[in-house]
């Protein structure tokens, strides 16, 4: 296999924890949608700031100069 391969297996059991875990609790699909909407929005709202933070300071650009 090459490194590429091993890296989507690699991923593959990582997302199997936290799936597993929720299945697990046998949360209703609604409140299960909504937990991971809260935590897109949350990890969305750091990285802008990140963003915002490194173009303010000169630290360059978590993008690359794309923002």
């Amino acid at each position: 296999m090459t490194d590429t391969s091993m890296d989507l297996v690699f991923y593959a059991l990582v997302l199997i924890l936290p799936v597993s875990a929720l299945a697990a609790r046998r949360l209703p699909l609604g409140d299960t949608i909504k937990m991971a909407l809260a935590w897109v929005a949350i990890f969305g709202v750091l990285f802008v700031l990140v963003v915002l933070w490194q173009g303010a300071f000169g630290a360059g650009s978590v993008l690359g100069g794309l923002l």
